[in-house]
């Protein structure tokens, strides 16, 4: 069961001369009154009863008074607390009257709910650690977060990287019609020779024919001589013939263009392979990124789970990109009324134990918003003793002069 104020009285504090008060056990007791009057000072009262000294006013006692304050706040728990005489000593009284102090206190009380700015003030990393803090997740979504970072930026320059390689490859210029491998000219001047040799093998048969046919004229004209040698002349003459009568030379001119053309011939080849490789780094590095992008997703969806699945203590709130969220709005646009809502909330959840909050300056809300926040509070089972610049009907009691001068009825007939 969590622990509330059941009544207080005040004398002589700060602005306060004489205030008795018992708030609404759930919902919201408004402390009305103009500026200046001593609504605060009702606030800063019961953070000194209950926080201890580092919560003392640094002049408590109210200007113009020669009687020290007197501070009494009864709890639910049924732990009467005071503070009273001229150095304001505590005195904690529990229901068997047996006397303890501030540790006591130290317990149950949560600073946070008797110093809401504190919180309200806080930076919003350091609000949205107290939330995960509470939930339990904020060691695991450090660990999501950190992973996401490193993923992220190596995704970044991955993609950078891909982009440079994907442009590069299309400012490169690319040949068609031409060999995929670099020609040698070597291999070009070797192909020469082989056909220079076969047409000098060609030659030499030609002359051992133009040889013969003199023979055969000279055994023509001296036919006198040797039937024999007449005879192996003839034979030979026509095998000799017959070897160089189908024989074609072939042409060089191609192989000499192209090895006059093989260093430009050669530049186009090197581009497109240029080309190609460029293309082909593009597209590693576009899987890569690709891949990248999955695992992202992945985290994100982990850390989304995590959030989505944890005991939050207010339905929409969250933490994203490591600041406090709620209803997928950061604290800076947050309205007034839903940072105080989501201020209670979060004090709540860190000290169940702790069934009351303090608030001030709620005039930011107009009485619609004021209303709902109180039916809120009422829900949830918890305590608020608020201030505002006002003296409607909206008031559970109203303060003027440092006196409790009017006091709706707050348990029965109060709008909250």
């Amino acid at each position: 069961m969590s622990i509330k104020i059941n009544s207080l009285e005040l004398e002589n504090v700060k602005r306060i001369k004489a205030v008795k008060l018992e708030p609404r056990q759930n919902g919201l007791t408004v402390i009305g009154g103009g500026n200046n009057q001593g609504k605060t000072s009702v606030l800063d009262s019961i953070a000194w009863t209950l926080g201890g000294d580092k919560y003392r006013p640094s002049s408590p006692k109210r200007d113009g008074s020669v009687i020290p304050p007197y501070l009494r706040v009864e709890l639910s728990n049924g732990l009467v607390v005071e503070r009273k005489g001229k150095n304001s000593d505590l005195k904690v009284t529990d229901p068997a009257g047996n006397k303890s102090g501030q540790q006591l206190l130290n317990a149950f009380i949560s600073a946070f709910a008797i110093d809401l700015p504190k919180f309200m003030n806080a930076g919003n990393k350091e609000k949205a650690d107290t939330l995960l803090k509470i939930i339990g997740v904020g060691d695991k979504l450090y660990e999501i977060e950190k992973k996401e970072n490193e993923i992220y930026n190596t995704r970044h320059s991955i993609g950078r990287i891909g982009d440079q390689k994907a442009k590069y490859a299309e400012e490169l210029t690319y040949y068609p019609d031409v060999p995929t491998e670099l020609v040698s000219a070597s291999e070009l001047i070797r192909q020469q020779q082989d056909i220079l040799a076969r047409n000098g093998e060609n030659a030499r048969k030609r002359a051992l024919r133009d040889q013969y046919e003199r023979e055969l004229s000279d055994a023509q004209d001296t036919f006198n001589e040797a039937l024999k040698r007449l005879e192996k002349a003839k034979r030979d003459a026509a095998e000799a013939s017959k070897s160089a009568e189908n024989l074609i030379d072939e042409s060089t001119e191609e192989l000499e263009r192209n090895i006059e053309n093989i260093d430009r011939l050669n530049i186009m080849i090197r581009a497109n392979l240029d080309k190609e490789k460029a293309e082909e780094e593009a597209k590693e590095y576009s899987e890569q990124y690709a891949g990248l992008t999955n695992e992202l997703e992945s985290l994100r969806k982990e850390k989304y789970d995590l959030l989505h699945n944890a005991p939050m203590p207010l339905p929409g709130l969250s933490v994203e990109d490591g600041e406090l969220t709620y209803n997928g709005y950061k604290w800076d646009n947050m309205s007034g009324s839903e940072q105080l809502k989501v201020a209670a909330a979060i004090v709540r959840k860190l000290n169940p134990e702790c069934g009351f909050v303090l608030l001030d300056k709620l005039e930011q809300m107009d009485p619609d918003t004021l209303n709902d926040f109180g039916k809120w509070l009422e829900s949830e089972g918890l305590q608020a003793i608020a201030t505002r610049v006002s003296t409607g009907g909206e008031c559970s009691v109203i303060i003027e002069d440092g006196y409790a001068v009017a006091e709706n009825d707050i348990n029965d007939g109060g709008k909250f």
